[in-house]
């Protein structure tokens, strides 16, 4: 699977594009409760507040361009305060205990040097993979400048919160594990990383 977790943009119907549930009721939700699902995919009060007020979204692929858009909008103090709430996950509990060592030395190397948890979307990524990708990923990222880093980090934050809120909005139509590391309800975090 690549791009977003399965999920349609619009269905056909005799009448024409038909909207998914998931997305009529997000457009429908108080702007509280469509700020709270937003605030679950990325946690920057800015950008939710700025999704929340473009509503009704038409399709899926709107609502998803509306969120990139106000992902590069964020200041670096929004950005860092995103940042900040990712947790390091751990890999499935079923994993070796030297995969536990590897990712728990490898997440705090990450977070020493550049001070916020190491984020990157693995959609698209099978999930017998995923750990082999993490454990590249922060140590070729390791590598990097600060001042690139923070750029690499915006962007697999703005993927990363992408893949969780096509997952949240999409659900009803692809159930299913969210294709995303990271700090969040839909995210391969304890389960799905072996």
């Amino acid at each position: 699977m690549t791009g977003t977790p399965g999920v349609p943009a619009a269905c056909d119907t005799p009448d024409g594009p038909a909207t998914p549930e998931g997305l009529a009721r997000f457009n429908a939700a108080p702007a509280a409760v469509a700020e709270e699902l937003l605030l679950s995919c990325c946690h920057s009060p800015r950008w939710a507040e700025r999704v929340t007020a473009h509503r009704p979204y038409p399709t899926l692929d709107a609502l998803l361009a509306a969120a990139d858009e106000a992902g590069y909008d964020l200041s670096a103090a929004d950005r860092q305060d995103a940042l900040a709430a990712e947790s390091s996950a751990a890999p499935h509990p079923d994993a070796p205990p030297a995969a536990h060592t590897a990712l728990r030395a490898a997440h705090a190397a990450y977070e020493s040097r550049f001070g916020h948890a190491f984020v990157i979307s693995l959609d698209g990524v099978r999930p017998g993979e995923r750990l082999d990708q993490v454990l590249a990923g922060i140590r070729s990222r390791l590598a990097n400048e600060p001042d690139e880093e923070r750029v690499v980090a915006a962007d697999e934050l703005r993927r990363l919160a992408r893949a969780r809120l096509a997952h949240h909005i999409g659900a009803a139509l692809a159930p299913g594990p969210a294709l995303a590391y990271g700090a969040a309800p839909f995210s391969v975090q304890a389960s799905g990383m072996r």
